[in-house]
């Protein structure tokens, strides 16, 4: 590690506008958030940046399906995500959408740059060609043969659409031996080492030059090709810049040097978004000068309960939801701590409760009601006072040796796997765990020294220095633990006297911790209103709610109409049906939505002949996440209704083509 700590650069994804936030957002970005705040206590200075993503074909699809035009829908999406960062307590920087005007800029002046850059071999980086192949909608990217399933997008089960334009593309090609080798030695750091050797498996398999642009007649949201208005940026060449035009490029070049070309650039994600990162966006940036990223941190995919998580399976978790349950400090805690960052894993979302009491509550909230209660009734909430402690041997070196070591472990758990690439990224999960560990051993610690008999027996100095300890304590605890529970920890300071609790967390926080500064309690008052994290008695349920019809005149599970709007209708066309073999209640439909085609699988087979159901016009709701049942693909759902033993498709009531919007 430098001496003098650089500036550090952390970056989530940009979220698509397609949908609220959900779990796997939040995910990503708590973990960027906590290493924020970590790396502020450890001294550093840290830009964190967020936002979302906003044009391309979908967006523009979605959003007039919907009835809104794309900015209007935009905006409305934007502000779910902010919303809901602010409820996690996510302190960002700088929030980008690329519909605005700067990032617009700065992408038209990238673009300009790659337009009249040459390669190592003088040849133009960007060139005209015609494309021929397939596209993905949902991914909104251009697709291989060799990487379809079945004839079918692996991520969304859709056919992609066939292609065939002329558009303007990146000499990727030029630049792949030097991404290549900065990967392979270091100088870009792609972590774990598991997804560093998927990227570099990458390369064996061969990689093609790429489409920066799509035509505008085809789609039409989006920023022009400065140099033919015929042409709108591909998505993904809109989408990448936003880490830089965030921080000043093409409008503030102080700033752009502070925070890209002097800094440690880290960016966040999961798995799926590792090609374009890793290797799209550094020959982007190669080609036109500018230094590449330093560090890639790739986080897995978890699956809730086992299962992965599907709109169609009604497992996706709702932030709004947890935070509802559990406040924003618990909902990161129990996102933070299932298991190792970069690791697949399962959140057991039925285990929550149990461990927010057990870690939160017992552990941790109990201790410091404990500690303070003691102080307040036998020494005025002041602090504690005591004479001839002897910090080296005696009661107090007890506690003095645990808290030393979780306080530099917390450190190292961060700090050293930040710049070394042998290592497999930041080690949250054991940061975190050493706060929880000194937790634990305070409170063995007050178990063994029980202070509330030193009362009784009149021992004041052994009282004074046993409670003046475990504060001690308490206090380390509160600063180890703020990158996760950052308003806890804020209120645990309060109770421990601290006017402006604030500053024990700024930047280099931890400093005078690590220095060996063991005694740092402010005199007062010590003093607790309440629990600080009250015991949840009852488990609620962590699912989402499933939106169901009532019999009753009473509704359930009221929803909003922005949320109604979220689900497309539309009118489809059987085609084809047959059995799903093995299933007696299952059949496979081929559909018509418009001019898509697309299968679907319906639990109808007890009330309809196959043969009855071709040429109906039936409702679908056409934005359901794909899911597979018995093994088969299912792109959607019909619409029916049932009562007993009765169940009916539902129709339009006349004669309508399919691919018709209900509204």
């Amino acid at each position: 590690m430098p001496d003098a700590p650089r500036p550090i650069f952390i970056t989530t994804p940009i979220y698509y506008v397609n949908d609220k936030p959900h779990i796997g957002h939040a995910y990503t970005t708590i973990v960027a958030d906590y290493l924020t705040r970590a790396l502020r206590l450890l001294g550093h200075e840290v830009f964190f940046l967020t936002g979302t993503d906003e044009h391309g074909a979908k967006v523009a699809e979605v959003a007039r399906a919907n009835g809104m035009e794309p900015k209007a829908w935009c905006d409305l999406h934007a502000q779910h995500f902010k919303d809901a960062w602010k409820r996690l307590d996510i302190e960002y920087n700088y929030f980008v959408r690329t519909t605005d005007q700067r990032h617009e800029a700065g992408v038209a002046r990238l673009l300009e740059r790659l337009h009249d850059a040459t390669d190592p071999d003088g040849k133009p980086v960007i060139y005209e060609d015609e494309y021929t192949g397939l596209y993905c909608l949902g991914c909104e990217k251009f697709i291989t043969g060799k990487e379809l399933v079945d004839g079918l997008c692996p991520n969304h089960l859709t056919k992609p659409q066939e292609l065939r334009e002329r558009n303007y593309f990146f000499r990727l090609s030029a630049f792949l031996p030097e991404v290549q080798r900065r990967i392979s030695e270091g100088s870009i750091r792609v972590l774990p080492e598991e997804r560093r050797n998927e990227v570099l498996g990458l390369f064996k398999q061969g990689l093609e030059d790429f489409s920066i642009s799509r035509e505008r007649e085809k789609v039409d949201w989006g920023i022009p090709i400065p140099w033919d208005p015929t042409q709108n940026a591909y998505v993904w060449v809109d989408a990448l810049p936003n880490y830089i035009t965030a921080i000043g490029y093409g409008d503030d070049p102080a700033s752009f040097a502070r925070w890209w070309t002097d800094a440690s650039i880290i960016h966040i994600m999961a798995k799926d978004i590792l090609k374009f990162h890793a290797v799209y966006w550094p020959a982007m940036l190669l080609a036109v000068g500018e230094r590449p990223p330093q560090g890639m941190f790739i986080h897995g995919y978890f699956t809730v309960n086992g299962q992965k998580m599907s709109k169609s399976l009604r497992n996706t978790l709702d932030p709004h939801r947890l935070v509802d349950q559990f406040g924003a400090d618990g909902t990161r805690y129990l996102l933070l701590t299932p298991f190792p960052f970069g690791m697949d894993g399962d959140l057991k979302a039925d285990a929550f409760v149990p461990q927010y009491n057990a870690d939160l509550a017992n552990d941790l909230g109990n201790l410091v009601s404990r500690v303070i209660a003691l102080i307040e009734k036998h020494f005025g909430g002041r602090q504690p006072c005591p004479v001839g402690i002897d910090w080296e041997n005696g009661i107090a070196y007890r506690l003095q040796m645990p808290v030393h070591s979780c306080t530099h472990d917390f450190a190292m758990a961060l700090r050293s796997r930040i710049w070394s690439f042998e290592d497999d990224g930041p080690d949250l999960d054991r940061a975190i765990r050493t706060g929880m560990e000194l937790v634990r051993e305070t409170n063995r610690f007050v178990e063994e020294h029980q202070p509330w008999n030193l009362a009784k027996m009149g021992r004041r100095d052994e009282l004074a220095t046993v409670l003046s300890v475990a504060a001690e304590a308490i206090r380390r605890v509160a600063i180890v633990l703020s990158p996760a529970i950052p308003n806890k920890s804020l209120e645990i300071l309060r109770a421990l006297g601290f006017e402006n609790p604030s500053t024990e967390l700024s930047i280099g926080g931890l400093s005078p911790v690590l220095d060996g500064n063991a005694r740092g309690l402010c005199p007062g008052p010590f003093h607790l209103d309440g629990p600080i994290f009250p015991r949840l008695e009852k488990p609620e349920s962590t699912r989402t709610e499933r939106i169901t019809v009532s019999e009753s005149s009473t509704p359930e599970n009221v929803i909003t109409i922005d949320e109604f709007k979220k689900a497309q209708l539309r009118t489809a066309e059987v085609i084809a049906a047959e059995r799903v073999e093995g299933a007696n209640r299952l059949l496979k439909l081929q559909i018509a939505i418009g001019e898509e085609r697309r299968q679907i699988v319906a639990g109808i087979a007890e009330h309809y002949k196959p043969e009855d159901l071709i040429g109906k016009t039936i409702i679908v709701v056409a934005n359901l996440q794909p899911a597979t049942v018995r093994g088969v693909a299912s792109q959607g759902m019909l619409l029916a209704a049932s009562k007993g033993k009765t169940l009916r498709l539902l129709t339009a009531d006349g004669p309508l083509e399919s691919g018709a919007t209900i509204s």
